[in-house]
């Protein structure tokens, strides 16, 4: 008897084997047309949540144009928005995307324009510096520069860059940077 239970069970099993075999390349053939391709996956990577606590601002018209003229230097050196998102986040921080010139006293060395970039460091002439197309572009090389940058947290992208003695002040501009770009991206 226990011969032919097992006798059974092989013989069950050799044919759910088999038609597996047989049946499942069939199977699947017989429900793809022969010119179908693949359907490629569609994989979207979620943005990061900013970190920390959130500071906002109401930006005037100029402001604003330097929003615009950031996603237009990004949207040129053809790199995604998470590029403008950095970009404008960090000038958010260093000049609150105002296009700074000397503050005398007030100044930070010799920094200037939306990134407060420094002559003396070789970011470019002060008039280099203070267009704002130049200054996102020479940020956004920078910014090339950093291994896995698209994939970091944006304060420690931006540092990277910027080199600033606040390094973790950046965070706090993600979420209003992220709202412009959405905003303006496609305008």
């Amino acid at each position: 008897m226990n011969t032919i239970m097992r006798k059974s069970v092989l013989s069950v099993a050799g044919l759910a084997f088999a038609g597996g075999v047989f049946a499942g390349p069939v199977a699947a053939h017989a429900a793809t047309p022969v010119d179908a391709k693949p359907a490629a996956a569609a994989v979207q990577v979620a943005a990061p949540k900013p970190q920390g606590d959130q500071s906002h601002i109401t930006l005037n018209d100029e402001q604003t144009a330097n929003v615009k003229a950031i996603i237009a230097a990004t949207k040129k050196a053809d790199l995604p928005e998470r590029a403008a998102v950095i970009s404008i986040a960090t000038s958010l921080q260093e000049s609150k995307l105002e296009n700074l010139g000397h503050l005398g006293d007030r100044n930070d060395h010799d920094s200037l324009g939306l990134f407060q970039q420094r002559p003396s460091s070789g970011w470019g002439t002060p008039e280099q510096i203070t267009d704002p197309d130049y200054s996102t572009t020479a940020f956004l090389k920078g910014l090339k520069q950093v291994d896995g940058w698209q994939d970091m947290a944006l304060t420690d992208a931006a540092q990277t860059v910027q080199v600033s003695a606040y390094p973790d002040a950046y965070a706090q501009w993600e979420q209003q940077a992220t709202d412009l770009v959405a905003q303006h991206w496609n305008s």
